[in-house]
This record gives structure tokens, C-alpha cells and sequence, in this order.
């Protein structure tokens, strides 16, 4: 019942977007945080319409799941124009980066730095599914750039390092930010 409303809703969004494509709005990073940060992101992936639902904790877990499969140690930050998460210990860990744009209530996620579109999603205030409830807890050391085959991430535009690519990262995601 659940994944019916989130999808029917969701279309409903991406129809929107449709008629008022002109007017999408690309984030940058602290207007990322200040959409995400203590909210849930709850959308489809483009291509298979399989549904993810994430809360984003201020302590840099993100809490739900992805293609119905549990989060069991998914964390999250900002850089200076994106969203990254990372799952998995430094060995193994798995990380992905995307561009939010806004039109109107729909999220619109792209794969950086390919641009494209990963899914469509809707911002829930606060934890309306209790994730943070049911989730085991872990620990998000903030070091993204440990992922295998990653050096440090860049931010597209400032070609500096971004925030999330090193180990000041531990201190800021420990304290909340």
C-alpha cells in the first residue's frame, strides 16, 4: 500500500515537472542540507520505478531503504553543488554523488557527473516513517574519499576538494554539524 502511494504520488510530481520543466532550479550544496538535513527523501528510481525512502539524520546517517532492501550503513553529506552517500566499510565502500534540481515540490536526482536523471523524489518533513526507530544504529566516519577507485572528490565548479573528502569531515558529522 505504501509503495502505490508513494509512486502515485510521485508520478503525480513528475507530471508537474513536465509542464514546468523551464522552471527547475539546480541546488547547490547547503541548499541540499537545508532540504534534506533531519527530513526524509522518498522517490522512484528512473528506469526500473523501484522505490527508496531516506531519512536524513543530522548525525550523517541516512536511514530507510533503497529498492525496498533496508539501509543497514548508508551515510550522507553535501559537497559544494551535490549529495553523496556512501555505504559499506572504507574496503568496500560504495559511493555515489547527485546534482538536485527543484520544480515546484519535485526532486529531481542526476548521477554525477554523467547528469542523468537517477530518480524523482519528494522531500517529507521530518521522520514520518520512523526510520530512525527501526534502523540499527552505525557509525558515518565521513571519510567518502576511501571509497575504492575514488581519490578525493572535486566539486565540478571550484575544482577544490570538496567537503565530505577528508578527515575533518569525522569531526563535523560527530557534532552534528
Amino acid at each position: 500500500m505504501k509503495v502505490c502511494v508513494i509512486r502515485s504520488g510521485v508520478v503525480g510530481l513528475a507530471l508537474l515537472v513536465v509542464g514546468a520543466a523551464t522552471a527547475a532550479e539546480r541546488l547547490t550544496g547547503p541548499q541540499i542540507r537545508q532540504a534534506f538535513e533531519g527530513n526524509t527523501v522518498t522517490g522512484l528510481y528512473s528506469g526500473s520505478n523501484l522505490p527508496f525512502s531516506e531519512y536524513h539524520h543530522r548525525d550523517g546517517r541516512a536511514l530507510g531503504h533503497n529498492r525496498n532492501v533496508p539501509n543497514t550503513d548508508a551515510c550522507w553529506t553535501t559537497t559544494d553543488d551535490a549529495v553523496c552517500y556512501y555505504y559499506g566499510p572504507p574496503d568496500k565502500r560504495r559511493t555515489y554523488c547527485f546534482t538536485i534540481e527543484t520544480s515546484g515540490a519535485l526532486y529531481v536526482i542526476r548521477s554525477r557527473p554523467s547528469g542523468r536523471i537517477n530518480g524523482l523524489a519528494r522531500v517529507e518533513p521530518g521522520d514520518p516513517h520512523d526510520f530512525s526507530k527501526k534502523s540499527e544504529n552505525w557509525f558515518c566516519d565521513g571519510l567518502i574519499s576511501q571509497a575504492p577507485g575514488r581519490g578525493k572528490l572535486a566539486s565540478a565548479r571550484s575544482g577544490k576538494a570538496a567537503p565530505g573528502s577528508d578527515e575533518g569531515d569525522a569531526a563535523r558529522l560527530d557534532t552534528g554539524r
